[in-house]
């Protein structure tokens, strides 16, 4: 069965919020929460004690932006993830909880998330 956008949007929604039912994020291990759109990538750290986002990266950045051009690939991705662990290690933040935001596990999540535990990250 196919499913059409409409119904894509909401299966990832359902993903999400059945996900996000078993995750949260602290102060000592925060929430990665990563969202994609067709030209870019973002993620972020979250502690939802607070409600507040510690530090943000995303292929927008005017560091990122000097160096690469499209912000869709999973090369992007891998650039971003390894970005966001540098920020999270100066910010002494070394485990994470990771919140792929219903997406499927594959492409450029999990480039991302990849990158980030190649960079120093525990998931």
């Amino acid at each position: 069965m196919t499913l059409n956008i409409k119904n894509k949007v909401e299966a990832r929604e359902r993903r999400h919020r059945r996900v996000r039912k078993n995750i949260f994020g602290t102060a000592q291990r925060p929430r990665l929460s990563v969202f994609r759109s067709n030209k870019h990538i973002y993620a972020q750290l979250i502690d939802d004690t607070t409600g507040k986002t510690l530090t943000t990266t995303s292929s927008l950045d005017q560091e990122y932006r000097q160096q690469n051009k499209k912000g869709s690939n999973s090369q992007a991705a891998a650039t971003i993830g390894a970005a966001l662990a540098k920020r999270a290690m100066s910010l002494n933040i070394k485990e994470v909880v990771f919140d792929r935001n219903g997406y499927l596990y594959h492409g450029r999540i999990k480039a991302l998330a990849d990158a980030a535990r190649q960079a120093g990250l525990i998931f």
